[in-house]
Protein backbone atom coordinates (compact mmCIF):
# COMPACT_ATOMS: atom_id res chain seq x y z
CA UNK A 1 0.00 0.00 0.00
CA UNK A 2 1.78 3.63 -0.90
CA UNK A 3 0.99 6.53 0.82
CA UNK A 4 -1.27 7.97 -2.33
CA UNK A 5 -4.03 5.25 -1.04
CA UNK A 6 -6.19 5.38 1.37
CA UNK A 7 -6.35 2.89 4.03
CA UNK A 8 -8.46 -0.50 3.62
CA UNK A 9 -10.86 -1.24 5.80
CA UNK A 10 -10.85 -4.50 7.73
CA UNK A 11 -13.17 -6.56 5.01
CA UNK A 12 -11.38 -5.24 2.01
CA UNK A 13 -7.92 -6.00 3.67
CA UNK A 14 -9.00 -9.54 4.16
CA UNK A 15 -10.31 -10.08 0.48
CA UNK A 16 -6.93 -8.78 -0.45
CA UNK A 17 -5.18 -11.61 1.49
CA UNK A 18 -7.67 -14.09 0.00
CA UNK A 19 -6.50 -12.53 -3.45
CA UNK A 20 -2.96 -12.96 -2.70
CA UNK A 21 -3.14 -16.09 -1.07
CA UNK A 22 -5.47 -17.58 -4.71
CA UNK A 23 -2.47 -15.96 -7.08
CA UNK A 24 0.37 -16.74 -5.07
CA UNK A 25 0.26 -19.87 -3.26
CA UNK A 26 2.50 -19.82 -0.52
CA UNK A 27 2.83 -16.28 1.19
CA UNK A 28 4.26 -15.06 4.76
CA UNK A 29 3.03 -13.31 7.26
CA UNK A 30 5.58 -10.19 7.05
CA UNK A 31 5.16 -10.35 3.27
CA UNK A 32 1.47 -9.81 3.58
CA UNK A 33 2.05 -7.20 6.76
CA UNK A 34 4.57 -5.05 4.47
CA UNK A 35 2.11 -5.03 1.22
CA UNK A 36 -1.08 -4.08 3.08
CA UNK A 37 1.11 -1.76 5.08
CA UNK A 38 -0.32 -3.35 8.63
CA UNK A 39 1.41 -4.92 11.64
CA UNK A 40 1.96 -8.75 11.61
CA UNK A 41 -0.56 -8.82 14.67
CA UNK A 42 -3.03 -7.57 12.46
CA UNK A 43 -2.10 -10.14 9.77
CA UNK A 44 -2.33 -12.70 12.29
CA UNK A 45 -5.89 -11.37 13.75
CA UNK A 46 -7.35 -11.02 9.96
CA UNK A 47 -6.40 -14.72 9.45
CA UNK A 48 -7.83 -15.40 12.98
CA UNK A 49 -11.22 -14.03 11.83
CA UNK A 50 -11.16 -15.46 8.19
CA UNK A 51 -10.80 -18.95 9.66
CA UNK A 52 -13.53 -18.52 12.09
CA UNK A 53 -15.88 -16.92 9.24
CA UNK A 54 -14.20 -20.20 7.23
CA UNK A 55 -13.52 -18.12 4.03
CA UNK A 56 -10.11 -20.40 4.92
CA UNK A 57 -8.66 -23.64 6.87
CA UNK A 58 -6.00 -24.32 9.07
CA UNK A 59 -3.77 -26.95 8.52
CA UNK A 60 -0.24 -27.87 9.86
CA UNK A 61 2.07 -25.29 8.70
CA UNK A 62 -0.44 -23.18 6.94
CA UNK A 63 -3.85 -22.34 5.84
CA UNK A 64 -5.85 -23.71 2.66
CA UNK A 65 -9.24 -22.36 0.94
CA UNK A 66 -11.87 -24.77 2.18
CA UNK A 67 -12.19 -28.30 1.17
CA UNK A 68 -14.99 -28.49 -2.23
CA UNK A 69 -17.55 -31.14 -2.16
CA UNK A 70 -16.64 -33.25 -4.83
CA UNK A 71 -13.78 -35.17 -6.22
CA UNK A 72 -10.96 -33.11 -6.49
CA UNK A 73 -10.84 -31.18 -3.28
CA UNK A 74 -9.46 -27.42 -2.89
CA UNK A 75 -5.42 -27.34 -2.96
CA UNK A 76 -3.48 -26.18 0.36
CA UNK A 77 -2.35 -22.76 0.39
CA UNK A 78 0.34 -22.15 2.94
CA UNK A 79 0.85 -18.93 4.73
CA UNK A 80 4.09 -18.91 6.65
CA UNK A 81 3.23 -18.23 10.18
CA UNK A 82 7.04 -16.66 11.05
CA UNK A 83 6.53 -17.78 14.88
CA UNK A 84 9.90 -17.67 15.45
CA UNK A 85 10.05 -14.06 14.58
CA UNK A 86 6.82 -13.14 16.83
CA UNK A 87 4.36 -10.46 16.10
CA UNK A 88 6.71 -7.63 14.92
CA UNK A 89 6.35 -4.98 12.19
CA UNK A 90 8.98 -4.19 9.11
CA UNK A 91 9.89 -0.61 9.38
CA UNK A 92 11.23 -0.18 6.00
CA UNK A 93 7.17 -0.81 5.20
CA UNK A 94 6.24 2.13 7.06
CA UNK A 95 6.29 6.07 6.64
CA UNK A 96 8.07 7.95 8.94
CA UNK A 97 6.63 10.84 11.14
CA UNK A 98 7.69 12.86 14.22
CA UNK A 99 6.29 13.22 17.30
CA UNK A 100 7.31 16.52 19.95
CA UNK A 101 5.70 17.05 23.16
CA UNK A 102 6.05 19.33 25.85
CA UNK A 103 6.48 16.52 28.74
CA UNK A 104 7.65 12.90 28.93
CA UNK A 105 7.08 12.12 32.53
CA UNK A 106 2.61 13.53 32.99
CA UNK A 107 -0.27 13.61 31.13
CA UNK A 108 2.10 12.91 27.90
CA UNK A 109 3.00 9.40 27.82
CA UNK A 110 -0.66 8.35 27.89
CA UNK A 111 -0.66 10.54 24.91
CA UNK A 112 3.05 9.34 23.16
CA UNK A 113 1.91 5.57 23.29
CA UNK A 114 -1.64 5.86 21.65
CA UNK A 115 -0.29 7.38 19.29
CA UNK A 116 2.90 4.52 19.00
CA UNK A 117 -0.03 1.65 19.35
CA UNK A 118 -2.27 3.16 16.31
CA UNK A 119 1.03 4.34 13.93
CA UNK A 120 1.70 0.72 12.89
CA UNK A 121 -1.57 0.22 10.95
CA UNK A 122 -1.76 3.68 9.66
CA UNK A 123 1.43 2.64 8.24
CA UNK A 124 3.58 4.99 10.38
CA UNK A 125 6.59 5.12 12.39
CA UNK A 126 7.53 7.58 14.80
CA UNK A 127 9.80 9.02 16.00
CA UNK A 128 9.78 10.77 19.94
CA UNK A 129 11.04 14.19 20.89
CA UNK A 130 10.92 15.57 24.09
CA UNK A 131 10.74 19.74 24.23
CA UNK A 132 9.48 22.54 26.57
CA UNK A 133 5.74 23.70 27.16
CA UNK A 134 6.98 27.31 26.44
CA UNK A 135 10.51 27.11 24.67
CA UNK A 136 10.27 27.98 21.61
CA UNK A 137 13.38 28.16 20.27
CA UNK A 138 14.02 24.39 21.99
CA UNK A 139 10.47 22.89 19.77
CA UNK A 140 12.22 24.64 16.63
CA UNK A 141 15.24 23.11 17.22
CA UNK A 142 13.47 19.34 17.92
CA UNK A 143 11.50 19.49 14.65
CA UNK A 144 14.90 21.05 12.79
CA UNK A 145 16.65 18.02 13.55
CA UNK A 146 13.48 15.52 12.95
CA UNK A 147 13.39 17.32 9.47
CA UNK A 148 16.80 17.20 8.55
CA UNK A 149 18.48 14.33 10.45
CA UNK A 150 15.42 11.67 10.09
CA UNK A 151 13.88 13.02 6.74
CA UNK A 152 10.13 13.04 8.72
CA UNK A 153 7.21 12.74 6.10
CA UNK A 154 4.44 14.17 8.71
CA UNK A 155 4.75 15.86 12.15
CA UNK A 156 2.71 15.44 15.33
CA UNK A 157 3.76 18.29 18.10
CA UNK A 158 1.99 20.28 21.04
CA UNK A 159 3.93 23.48 20.37
CA UNK A 160 3.77 26.99 22.75
CA UNK A 161 0.66 28.91 21.15
CA UNK A 162 0.87 31.90 22.77
CA UNK A 163 2.81 35.31 22.29
CA UNK A 164 4.39 36.58 19.11
CA UNK A 165 7.16 33.98 19.23
CA UNK A 166 4.66 31.08 19.33
CA UNK A 167 2.33 32.95 16.44
CA UNK A 168 5.85 33.10 14.45
CA UNK A 169 7.00 29.26 15.16
CA UNK A 170 2.93 28.44 13.93
CA UNK A 171 3.15 30.48 10.81
CA UNK A 172 6.70 28.43 9.98
CA UNK A 173 5.24 24.78 11.48
CA UNK A 174 2.44 25.59 8.59
CA UNK A 175 4.82 26.57 6.00
CA UNK A 176 6.74 22.79 6.20
CA UNK A 177 6.36 21.28 3.22
CA UNK A 178 5.30 18.36 5.26
CA UNK A 179 1.22 17.94 6.91
CA UNK A 180 1.69 18.83 10.43
CA UNK A 181 -1.23 18.23 13.37
CA UNK A 182 -1.50 19.73 16.73
CA UNK A 183 -1.78 17.26 19.78
CA UNK A 184 -4.03 19.24 22.68
CA UNK A 185 -3.30 22.62 21.11
CA UNK A 186 -5.24 24.74 18.56
CA UNK A 187 -3.90 27.39 16.04
CA UNK A 188 -4.61 29.58 13.31
CA UNK A 189 -2.12 30.89 11.16
CA UNK A 190 -1.21 32.68 7.77
CA UNK A 191 -3.35 36.24 6.81
CA UNK A 192 -7.03 34.52 7.11
CA UNK A 193 -6.24 32.78 10.63
CA UNK A 194 -7.16 29.67 9.03
CA UNK A 195 -7.28 26.69 11.12
CA UNK A 196 -4.62 24.04 11.78
CA UNK A 197 -5.37 20.53 11.81
CA UNK A 198 -5.72 19.59 15.11
CA UNK A 199 -6.99 16.69 17.99
CA UNK A 200 -7.30 18.14 21.75
CA UNK A 201 -9.62 16.95 24.54
CA UNK A 202 -12.76 19.33 25.18
CA UNK A 203 -11.65 20.82 28.57
CA UNK A 204 -14.54 22.96 28.95
CA UNK A 205 -16.82 20.31 28.81
CA UNK A 206 -14.51 18.23 31.12
CA UNK A 207 -15.17 21.93 33.67
CA UNK A 208 -18.53 21.09 32.88
CA UNK A 209 -19.11 17.61 33.98
CA UNK A 210 -17.53 18.76 37.41
CA UNK A 211 -18.92 21.45 38.21
CA UNK A 212 -22.74 19.83 37.01
CA UNK A 213 -21.99 16.94 39.12
CA UNK A 214 -20.79 18.93 42.38
CA UNK A 215 -23.82 21.18 41.71
CA UNK A 216 -26.27 17.75 41.10
CA UNK A 217 -24.71 16.81 45.18
CA UNK A 218 -26.08 20.07 46.81
CA UNK A 219 -22.94 22.45 45.85
CA UNK A 220 -23.68 26.12 46.12
CA UNK A 221 -20.23 27.57 45.50
CA UNK A 222 -18.21 25.70 43.73
CA UNK A 223 -14.80 27.35 43.40
CA UNK A 224 -11.85 27.49 40.99
CA UNK A 225 -8.13 27.03 41.79
CA UNK A 226 -5.42 26.10 38.79
CA UNK A 227 -1.94 26.42 38.09
CA UNK A 228 -0.70 29.62 35.57
CA UNK A 229 1.29 26.95 34.22
CA UNK A 230 -0.62 24.85 32.08
CA UNK A 231 -2.03 25.44 28.74
CA UNK A 232 -5.33 23.90 29.40
CA UNK A 233 -6.17 25.52 32.53
CA UNK A 234 -8.23 28.82 30.51
CA UNK A 235 -10.33 26.48 28.66
CA UNK A 236 -11.01 24.35 32.16
CA UNK A 237 -12.02 28.10 33.79
CA UNK A 238 -14.12 28.69 30.43
CA UNK A 239 -16.15 25.50 31.51
CA UNK A 240 -16.31 26.07 35.18
CA UNK A 241 -17.24 29.55 35.04
CA UNK A 242 -20.16 29.18 32.05
CA UNK A 243 -21.77 25.99 33.32
CA UNK A 244 -21.48 27.76 37.22
CA UNK A 245 -23.35 30.80 35.86
CA UNK A 246 -25.75 28.17 33.47
CA UNK A 247 -26.60 26.65 36.78
CA UNK A 248 -27.42 30.06 38.64
CA UNK A 249 -24.71 29.24 41.10
CA UNK A 250 -23.26 31.53 43.71
CA UNK A 251 -20.29 33.48 41.67
CA UNK A 252 -20.30 36.61 43.77
CA UNK A 253 -16.96 36.55 46.02
CA UNK A 254 -16.29 33.00 44.92
CA UNK A 255 -12.47 32.42 44.68
CA UNK A 256 -11.13 31.85 41.47
CA UNK A 257 -7.89 31.34 41.88
CA UNK A 258 -4.48 30.64 39.16
CA UNK A 259 -1.88 30.08 41.34
CA UNK A 260 2.01 29.11 41.00
CA UNK A 261 2.25 25.06 40.12
CA UNK A 262 3.36 22.69 43.25
CA UNK A 263 6.90 23.36 42.75
CA UNK A 264 6.91 27.36 42.62
CA UNK A 265 8.87 28.64 45.56
CA UNK A 266 5.59 30.47 47.11
CA UNK A 267 3.32 27.64 46.39
CA UNK A 268 2.64 27.24 50.16
CA UNK A 269 1.69 30.61 50.97
CA UNK A 270 -0.19 30.68 47.88
CA UNK A 271 -2.44 27.63 48.82
CA UNK A 272 -2.64 28.88 52.55
CA UNK A 273 -4.35 32.59 51.06
CA UNK A 274 -6.33 30.13 49.04
CA UNK A 275 -7.95 27.85 51.84
CA UNK A 276 -8.36 30.89 53.90
CA UNK A 277 -10.82 32.49 50.92
CA UNK A 278 -12.72 28.99 50.65
CA UNK A 279 -13.17 29.19 54.16
CA UNK A 280 -14.23 33.05 54.40
CA UNK A 281 -16.49 32.67 51.57
CA UNK A 282 -18.51 29.86 52.46
CA UNK A 283 -17.46 27.87 49.28
CA UNK A 284 -17.71 23.50 49.57
CA UNK A 285 -16.14 22.71 46.87
CA UNK A 286 -13.45 23.07 44.45
CA UNK A 287 -12.58 22.15 40.86
CA UNK A 288 -8.72 22.09 40.98
CA UNK A 289 -6.18 21.54 37.95
CA UNK A 290 -4.25 19.55 38.06
CA UNK A 291 -3.38 16.57 40.28
CA UNK A 292 -0.52 17.26 41.97
CA UNK A 293 -1.88 20.62 42.95
CA UNK A 294 -5.13 19.47 44.00
CA UNK A 295 -3.30 16.00 46.32
CA UNK A 296 -0.85 18.85 47.96
CA UNK A 297 -3.99 21.56 48.39
CA UNK A 298 -5.88 19.03 50.33
CA UNK A 299 -2.90 17.73 51.97
CA UNK A 300 -2.60 20.93 53.51
CA UNK A 301 -6.52 21.17 54.24
CA UNK A 302 -6.14 17.91 56.38
CA UNK A 303 -2.87 20.22 57.98
CA UNK A 304 -5.74 22.63 59.03
CA UNK A 305 -8.47 20.71 60.28
CA UNK A 306 -10.35 20.78 57.50
CA UNK A 307 -11.76 17.77 56.12
CA UNK A 308 -11.73 16.77 52.50
CA UNK A 309 -14.87 15.65 51.37
CA UNK A 310 -16.46 16.03 55.02
CA UNK A 311 -15.76 20.38 55.27
CA UNK A 312 -14.80 20.82 51.18
CA UNK A 313 -15.19 18.55 48.09
CA UNK A 314 -12.45 18.51 45.58
CA UNK A 315 -12.55 17.23 42.24
CA UNK A 316 -9.22 17.08 40.46
CA UNK A 317 -8.82 17.78 36.63
CA UNK A 318 -6.04 15.51 34.49
CA UNK A 319 -6.92 12.11 36.65
CA UNK A 320 -2.92 10.96 36.14
CA UNK A 321 -2.69 10.24 40.15
CA UNK A 322 -5.19 11.47 41.35
CA UNK A 323 -6.43 8.15 42.39
CA UNK A 324 -3.27 7.11 44.60
CA UNK A 325 -4.11 10.35 47.51
CA UNK A 326 -5.96 10.01 50.58
CA UNK A 327 -8.20 10.58 50.40
CA UNK A 328 -8.81 8.83 46.55
CA UNK A 329 -9.31 12.48 44.37
CA UNK A 330 -12.73 12.58 42.18
CA UNK A 331 -11.48 13.17 38.44
CA UNK A 332 -12.19 14.16 35.43
CA UNK A 333 -9.94 11.96 33.02
CA UNK A 334 -9.20 13.71 29.62
CA UNK A 335 -8.90 10.44 27.17
CA UNK A 336 -5.28 10.47 26.45
CA UNK A 337 -4.58 7.66 24.76
CA UNK A 338 -7.68 8.21 22.80
CA UNK A 339 -6.27 11.64 21.60
CA UNK A 340 -2.58 9.78 20.54
CA UNK A 341 -4.71 7.54 18.83
CA UNK A 342 -6.60 9.58 16.27
CA UNK A 343 -3.80 12.37 15.70
CA UNK A 344 -2.06 9.70 13.79
CA UNK A 345 -5.05 8.43 12.19
CA UNK A 346 -5.90 11.96 11.48
CA UNK A 347 -2.34 12.91 10.23
CA UNK A 348 -1.91 9.78 8.23
CA UNK A 349 -5.04 10.25 6.15
CA UNK A 350 -3.71 14.19 5.66
CA UNK A 351 -0.60 12.37 4.19
CA UNK A 352 -2.90 9.86 1.79
CA UNK A 353 -5.05 12.62 0.94
CA UNK A 354 -2.84 15.77 0.29
CA UNK A 355 -3.79 19.18 0.81
CA UNK A 356 -7.23 19.19 -0.89
CA UNK A 357 -8.41 17.79 1.80
CA UNK A 358 -10.57 19.77 4.26
CA UNK A 359 -8.99 21.28 7.78
CA UNK A 360 -10.41 18.53 10.37
CA UNK A 361 -10.44 19.98 13.77
CA UNK A 362 -11.17 16.43 15.88
CA UNK A 363 -12.40 17.13 20.09
CA UNK A 364 -12.65 14.04 22.32
CA UNK A 365 -14.82 14.09 25.50
CA UNK A 366 -13.17 13.68 28.98
CA UNK A 367 -15.13 11.81 31.68
CA UNK A 368 -15.69 12.09 35.29
CA UNK A 369 -14.84 9.67 37.47
CA UNK A 370 -15.81 9.89 41.34
CA UNK A 371 -13.85 8.60 44.42
CA UNK A 372 -13.80 9.22 48.12
CA UNK A 373 -12.70 13.59 48.31
CA UNK A 374 -16.62 14.44 46.97
CA UNK A 375 -19.53 14.03 48.93
CA UNK A 376 -23.06 15.25 48.48
CA UNK A 377 -23.66 18.64 50.59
Amino acid sequence: MTLSEPPLLPAERRERLLADLRVRGTLRVSDIARSLGVTAVTVRRDIAQLADEGAIERVHGGIRLPRQAGPTPSPTFAVTLDEDAGPTTDDSALATVGMVVPSLDYYWPAIVQGARDAAPDAGLRIVLRGSSYDDVADVRRQVTWLLESVGVQGLLIAPPTVGAEAAELMTWLTGLDIPVVLVERTATAGPYHEHVESVTTDHAFGASLAVRYLAGEGHQRIGFFASATSPHTPKVRLGWRETSIELGLDLDGTPDIISPDHRHPQWSEEVDRAIDAFVATGTTALLVHSDREAISLVARCEERGIRVPGDLAVVAYDDEVAGLANPALSAVRPAKFTIGETAVQLLAQRMQAGPDRPVHRVRVSPRLVVRDSSAPR
